[in-house]
C-alpha cells in the first residue's frame, strides 16, 4: 500500500497497489463515530483529495471502530441549535456533502459492521453499494423520529427510492431498527457477510463496479418491497407505489395511521410523510428543500427538545453504577429465577438472551416449567418468523434456560430472582430455602411491586445480600428495571444488581426502599384519580380516551382490567397505610371487590372481553350499575387529564423529596419507560419546569380547593414556585 494520507483527524486515506481506495473514519477519542458539522472542510479535503488522484478505482468506506459504523449525528450538536435557520442550513451542508460522495466517479461501497443509524445510514446511502456484517451488533436504521426529528441528511429521499415508500415509511415513522438479514431482503444492502470477512467482500464489490456506469440510490426508480406498515397484499402495494394516485392512497393511509397513535402529540411523522411525498410526486432536489426546512423546524420544537433530553439522560444512566463509591461489580453467570408465570418467564427470557446467562427456573409443577418454556421459546419463534435470527442461533440461545421443581441446579447459582405471589411469608421462606441451597456469596432478589425489601430481608441471615428488582410486564417488552436498596444491601450488591439490569438491556433507576417504592407509588394517585371520576359520573371510555388523547399509552381504566382489579385492592392498602388520606383508594374499589371483578384475567372489568380479536373493546355497562353511578357528566379534556397528570407530578415530586429518588433524572426516566408518561413532556419534572412550578402550585390550590387536601402541593414543589429555580 502507498504511505497513508491524513485529511483529518477523523478520516484517513489508503489507496491500495489494486487501485482500492480505503476511506477510515474514526473519530478519536470517541467510543462511537458521529457526525459532526465540524467535519465538513475535512470531508471536503477528502474528496478533493480522491478526484485528484487517477489511481483511484473504487472506494470502501469503512470505521476504525470495533463496534460501530457510524452511530449517526452528535446529538448535543442539535441540543445547542436555537433557530431553526440553523438546523436548516446544517442540513442543507449535509446534502451538500452527501451529494459529493454520490457524484464521485468511482464506485464507493460502505462497509457496516455494528450501528449504521441516523447520518451514519444516510452517509451509507450516499455510496453506490453496502455490505454489513452478520454481527448482532449490527443495526441499521433511521431513529431520528424518536428524536422528535426527521432523516435531515436526504435519507427521505434516497430510502424510498431504494426499498420502496411503504418500506421506507415503516422505517421512518417507527424508527426501527433492522439487522442484517431484514436490511438484506429489502435491498438496502447488498451482501451480508461474517466479520472477518468484511473487508474482503467490500473490496471484491468494490473492484467488481470498477469502471462500470455508478449507481447512484438518487436515480432509481421506485423500488416495491414488502412492508409490514401499510398491511395491504403485496400485489396492491405493487400497483399503489407505481401510480402516482397509487402513492397518494399510500400517503393518506400512512398519516391516518400516525395520527391515530400518536394522537398528533409528535408534529415529526406528518412532516415525514410530508418530505416523501413531494420527493416522489415533484422530485429528488424539491424532497431535499421540505427536508431541509422541516428539519429545521422540528429541531427546535418543544417536543423535541424533551426526547433529546431523554436522550441524554439515558446516556447518562448508561454509566451509572448506582452507589458512589467505586466498587467492582460482582461476576453473574448462572441465574435461577423461582417462578414459572409470566413474569418469571419474561425474566429467564431476557436473562438468558440479552445478558448471555444460564438460566435455572423453579416452579411447583412440571406444568409450570412447561408454560415458561414454552413462553421463551414463541419469543424465539417469532424472531426466527421475522428474520431477526436463524433457527439455529435461535435454538442455541434458548438451550441456556431450564426448569426443575425442586433446587435442583441452584446450588451454583450467582442470582436468584423470585417472581412468586405477592405474599410475605412465602417470599420469606424463599429466601431461607435459597441460602440454604446456594453459597453465601448469592445474592437474593425478590420482584415483589409493593412489599418493602426490609421486610422480606428479616428472614435473611445475609440481609446485605438481599434487593429488589422490580420489572416490569411484559418484561420482554417493557424497558425499565427498577433497583430497590434496603437499609442493609451493600454497595456491591447494587452494583451488581445495576450492571446485570444493564446486560438484560434494561433502563435502570436505583431507588429506596419504601411502600410503592417509586414507580407503583406515582402511578396510584393518578389511578385513584380516575376511579373518582368514574364515581362522579364521567363515563369510562371517555377518561381513557382522554388520557390517550394526553399521550399516555393506555387509560387508567382499561389498565386497571389489565393489571388486574384485584391486584390494585391488595395494593392499595398498603399505600394508604404508608402515606395517608392522599393515598385513600376511591370506595368504588370495594364494590368492584365484592362483585369479584378483575378485569380481563376473569372476563368481568370496565370493558367487556366476551368478543373475539384484539379490537377495541365495549364498556361492560353494568358496571355503572355495581358502582351506583350514571355516566352522564361533562367534563372536558382538560380538566380530567389536569386531575390525574397533577396528582401523579406532584407525587414524583414528593418522592424526590423523601430520598426515594436520587434525582429528577431519576424520576423522569422512571415514569417514563416504567408508566408510560408522555415522553413529549419529558416526564414530571421537565414537564413542571416547561410549565413553571408557580403556575403548577396555583393549579393545585384551585384544586384543592374544589376536591380536598390530596391536592395540597409538595413542599418541594412550593420552594421551587417561590425560588423560581428549576429541577434542571
Amino acid at each position: 500500500m502507498n504511505k497513508p494520507v491524513e485529511n483529518a483527524s477523523a478520516f484517513s486515506l489508503e489507496v491500495a497497489d489494486n487501485g482500492v481506495g480505503w476511506i477510515t473514519m474514526d473519530v478519536p477519542g470517541e467510543s462511537q463515530n458521529t457526525l459532526r458539522g465540524e467535519f465538513v472542510d475535512d470531508i471536503t479535503a477528502l474528496f478533493d483529495e480522491i478526484e485528484s488522484n487517477s489511481n483511484i478505482k473504487a472506494l470502501v468506506l469503512i470505521s476504525g471502530k470495533d463496534n460501530n459504523f457510524v452511530a449517526g449525528a452528535d446529538i448535543s450538536m442539535l441540543e445547542k441549535i436555537t433557530k431553526a435557520e440553523e438546523a436548516t442550513a446544517l442540513a442543507k451542508q449535509g446534502h451538500q456533502v452527501f451529494a459529493r460522495m454520490e457524484n464521485l466517479k468511482v464506485p464507493v461501497v460502505a462497509a457496516i459492521n455494528g450501528a449504521c443509524l441516523g447520518g451514519g445510514l444516510e452517509l451509507a446511502l450516499a455510496c453506490s453499494h453496502r455490505v454489513c456484517t452478520d454481527e448482532r451488533a449490527t443495526k441499521i436504521g433511521l431513529p431520528e423520529v424518536q428524536l422528535g426529528v426527521l432523516p435531515g441528511g436526504g435519507g427521505t429521499q434516497r430510502l424510498p427510492r431504494l426499498i420502496g415508500i411503504a418500506s421506507a415509511l415503516d422505517m421512518m415513522l417507527t424508527g426501527r431498527q433492522l439487522v442484517a438479514k431484514q436490511a438484506k431482503k429489502l435491498g438496502l444492502v447488498d451482501e451480508v457477510v461474517p466479520l472477518a470477512n468484511l473487508r474482503k467482500a467490500a473490496e471484491k464489490l468494490a473492484l467488481k463496479n470498477a469502471g462500470k456506469k455508478k449507481r447512484k440510490v438518487r436515480e432509481l426508480k421506485t423500488e416495491f418491497k414488502p412492508s409490514s406498515l401499510l398491511k395491504m397484499p403485496e400485489l396492491q402495494k405493487l400497483v399503489l407505489e407505481t401510480s402516482s394516485y397509487g402513492r397518494k392512497v399510500i400517503f393518506d393511509k400512512a398519516l391516518q395511521a400516525v395520527l391515530k397513535k400518536t394522537r398528533g402529540n409528535y408534529p415529526s411523522p406528518p412532516k415525514i410523510i410530508e418530505c416523501v411525498r413531494v420527493g416522489m410526486e415533484e422530485g429528488f432536489e424539491k424532497g431535499l428543500d421540505v427536508e431541509a426546512r422541516n428539519f429545521g423546524e422540528l429541531v427546535v420544537s418543544p417536543e423535541s427538545a424533551q426526547l433529546m433530553g431523554i436522550f441524554f439522560a439515558t446516556t447518562e444512566m448508561k454509566k451509572d453504577t448506582g452507589v458512589d463509591s467505586d466498587i467492582t461489580p460482582q461476576s453473574i453467570e448462572r441465574v435461577g429465577v423461582l417462578g414459572g408465570g409470566l413474569m418469571g418467564a419474561g425474566i429467564a427470557y431476557v436473562t438468558a438472551d440479552k445478558a448471555g446467562k444460564r438460566v435455572r427456573i423453579k416452579d411447583i409443577s412440571e406444568q409450570g416449567i412447561n408454560s415458561a418454556l414454552k413462553y421463551c421459546w414463541e419469543i424465539y419463534r417469532k424472531q426466527v418468523k421475522r428474520r431477526r435470527l436463524s433457527i439455529n442461533e435461535a435454538s442455541k440461545r434458548f438451550a441456556a434456560i431450564s426448569g426443575t421443581t425442586d433446587y435442583r441446579g441452584f446450588k451454583r447459582s450467582d442470582l436468584v430472582i423470585e417472581a412468586v405471589f405477592e405474599d410475605l411469608e412465602l417470599k420469606r421462606n424463599m429466601v431461607k430455602e435459597v441460602e440454604a441451597v446456594c453459597g453465601e456469596k448469592v445474592i437474593f432478589a425478590t420482584n415483589t411491586s409493593s412489599i418493602p425489601i426490609k421486610d422480606i430481608a428479616e428472614a435473611s441471615s445475609r440481609p446485605e445480600r438481599v434487593i429488589g428488582l422490580h420489572y416490569f410486564s411484559p418484561v420482554e417488552k417493557m424497558p425499565l428495571l427498577e433497583i430497590i436498596r434496603s437499609e442493609h444491601t451493600s454497595d456491591e450488591v447494587i452494583a451488581t444488581s445495576v450492571e446485570f439490569g444493564k446486560q438484560q438491556g434494561k433502563t435502570v433507576i436505583v431507588v429506596e426502599d419504601g411502600a410503592g417504592f417509586y414507580v407503583n407509588r406515582i402511578l396510584a394517585p393518578y389511578m385513584n384519580e380516575a376511579g373518582r371520576l368514574v364515581a362522579e359520573g364521567v363515563a369510562v371510555d371517555l377518561i381513557d380516551k382522554t388520557l390517550v388523547d394526553a399521550g399516555f399509552p393506555v387509560g387508567p381504566m382499561t389498565l386497571l382490567d389489565e393489571v388486574g382489579i384485584d391486584v390494585a385492592t391488595k395494593v392499595a392498602p398498603i399505600l394508604e397505610e404508608a402515606f395517608g388520606e392522599r393515598m385513600a383508594p376511591p370506595a368504588m374499589f370495594d364494590k368492584l371487590k365484592a362483585d369479584d371483578r378483575k378485569g380481563r384475567k376473569n372476563g368481568k372489568g370496565f370493558y367487556l372481553y366476551s368478543g373475539k380479536g384484539k379490537g377495541k373493546k365495549p364498556v361492560d355497562e353494568s358496571v355503572y350499575r355495581v358502582l351506583g353511578v350514571t355516566p352522564n357528566k361533562m367534563m372536558s379534556a382538560e380538566d380530567i387529564t389536569e386531575r390525574c397528570l397533577l396528582m401523579m407530578v406532584n407525587e414524583a415530586v414528593k418522592c424526590l423529596e423523601d430520598g426515594i429518588i436520587r434525582s429528577p433524572r431519576d424520576g423522569d426516566i422512571g415514569s417514563i419507560f416504567g408508566i408510560g408518561f408522555p415522553p413529549f413532556l419529558g416526564g414530571p419534572f421537565r414537564y413542571i419546569d416547561a410549565i413553571g412550578a408557580d403556575k403548577i402550585v396555583r393549579k393545585m390550590e384551585s384544586l384543592a380547593n374544589l376536591q380536598g387536601e390530596r391536592f395540597k402541593p409538595a413542599k418541594m414543589l412550593v420552594d421551587k414556585a417561590n425560588t423560581g429555580e428549576n429541577f434542571y
